[in-house]
């Protein structure tokens, strides 16, 4: 993403996740809504997990910390997070933050 120019808000996200991760490490993300408060998400993920395994760990780092009433969290084709806002909440943006994690690589694309 370019920082010079925001991403758009949308009503869900697409987070792939590709490769092994050959460390282990965290994961932040950082949810915008278009009105509201920002709220970190932070996947704690275990060295030798599979792209797959990873993504369950994204998901539940975002079914366990984002407020339940406003998000759903599932994964998508086993290595896909879906992130989508449910009913009449605003619109949001998922930032990715940081990672340490080594040959795993992540992508964030607008639903």
């Amino acid at each position: 993403m370019n920082p010079a120019k925001p991403a758009k808000p949308s009503n869900a996200w697409r987070i792939e996740c590709s490769g092994n991760a050959e460390s282990e490490s965290t994961i932040i993300f950082r949810v915008v809504p278009k009105e509201g408060e920002p709220l970190v998400v932070t996947a704690s993920v275990i060295k030798g997990r599979s792209e797959n395994g990873v993504a369950k760990d994204i998901r539940d780092a975002f079914r366990i910390q984002l407020p339940k009433e406003r998000f759903k969290s599932e994964t998508d084709d086993g290595e896909d997070v879906l992130v989508k806002k449910k009913g009449s909440e605003p619109n949001f943006v998922v930032e990715f933050v940081s990672s340490d994690v080594k040959d795993l690589r992540l992508e964030l694309e607008r639903e």
